[in-house]
């Protein structure tokens, strides 16, 4: 098994962009959706945006309009695209593979509502005001 690994985190100011990446290659079929989640200090982790096999994204309304979720189906790899950060913004993001026999909106509204096939270790970004 590859395991799941995020990288691209990093210090920003406020209103600058960052990219993570994170390596997938074993859940782009079918079976498998993605997403990134994050967990600021002192706060649970929590969805930020998912992709379903189909390739139809979601997002949690926080991040909507600044953050965008793609894959690269060669390279086998996951990104998040993240725009006009802000302080709020402030986390260790997480990628994880989803089944699709649940419901990645769902995981996005709660962290705890699905099961999980894999999570990675996290990359920390730090928006500073």
């Amino acid at each position: 098994q590859v395991p799941m690994v995020e990288y691209g985190g990093g210090s920003v100011q406020s209103g600058g962009s960052l990219r993570l990446s994170c390596t997938a290659s074993d859940y782009f079929d079918s079976t498998y959706s993605l997403g990134w989640f994050r967990q600021a200090p002192r706060h649970e982790r929590e969805g930020v945006a998912g992709i379903a096999p189909d390739g139809r994204t979601t997002y949690a309304d926080s991040v909507k309009d600044r953050f965008t979720i793609s894959r690269d189906t060669v390279k086998k790899m996951l990104y998040l695209q993240m725009t006009n950060l802000k302080p709020e913004d402030t986390a260790m993001y997480y990628c994880a593979a989803v089944p699709t026999s649940e419901d990645i909106l769902q995981a996005l509204k709660d962290i705890h509502r699905v099961n999980y096939a894999d999570w990675g270790q996290g990359t920390m970004v730090t928006v500073s005001s």
